[in-house]
């Protein structure tokens, strides 16, 4: 594991049991596929901590959304899964989406077309940031 992955982590837990309890949290069933995958103990681990949070709703509006989010642009084809992270946000009106996956979610160059998209069929944006850019003190 990378000190960059382990410091990600780190912080993980730290924003999990100090501000957590500030945000009504929810995941997606995509949240929950990603969780289960990899090693067995791991994503039970994950799964467990997941379990009492509610799950937004995967509606074909997300879908569409996601796609429009790869054909138009910014996000490549191998990005859907994370286009639809997106989309289910943006489609279920969640405040933020909490992510360390910076390359194609949590990206400062793609961010005003990916709101640019939503705003286009009615939708506002979600704040998409890490764990690291919503802690309070």
């Amino acid at each position: 594991m990378t000190s960059l992955v382990a410091g990600h982590q780190q912080l993980t837990q730290e924003w999990w049991v100090s501000q957590r309890e500030k945000f009504d949290l929810f995941i997606s069933q995509t949240v929950l596929e990603e969780a289960a995958a990899g090693d067995k103990e791991a994503a039970q681990e994950r799964l467990a901590v997941l379990a009492p949070l509610p799950l937004l709703e995967l509606t074909e509006e997300a879908v569409a959304l996601a796609k429009d989010f790869v054909r138009i642009g910014p996000l490549p084809q191998k990005a859907e899964v994370d286009a639809l992270h997106i989309a289910i946000a943006v489609t279920n009106k969640v405040d933020y989406l909490l992510t360390w996956n910076c390359k194609h979610i949590a990206n400062a160059a793609m961010r005003s077309q990916i709101e640019q998209i939503g705003y286009a069929r009615g939708y506002e944006p979600v704040i998409i940031c890490t764990p690291e850019e919503l802690m309070e003190d």
